[in-house]
């Protein structure tokens, strides 16, 4: 499963739009949104999810489960621990 979160490190490391991974997914931009909107993991049709999934993989970007250890080589990052709850994030003063 992959969660919102990668989702949109995935795009970033790769330095590409919604629209571009919508249009190398052959999947429209709204489902993109809806995707990289969601809480926690990524929630869709499997077959859609597979989709981006598969074109991320093309563009030679690993996606990494959960305690899975990374088989393959180059720059990345992953947390070591989740990350807060956007309910227990402090408010910055502007």
């Amino acid at each position: 499963m992959i969660t919102a979160s990668q989702l949109r490190a995935a795009r970033s490391l790769l330095g590409i739009s919604q629209s571009e991974l919508a249009e190398l997914a052959g999947v429209s931009v709204p489902t993109i949104q809806r995707m990289e909107a969601s809480v926690g993991d990524v929630r869709g049709v499997v077959d859609t999810l597979v989709k981006v999934v598969r074109a991320l993989d093309g563009l030679g970007l690993e996606l990494i489960g959960e305690d899975a250890p990374s088989a393959g080589r180059g720059r990345g990052v992953r947390l070591k621990t989740p990350p807060p709850s956007p309910k227990s994030e402090p408010k910055l003063r502007a």
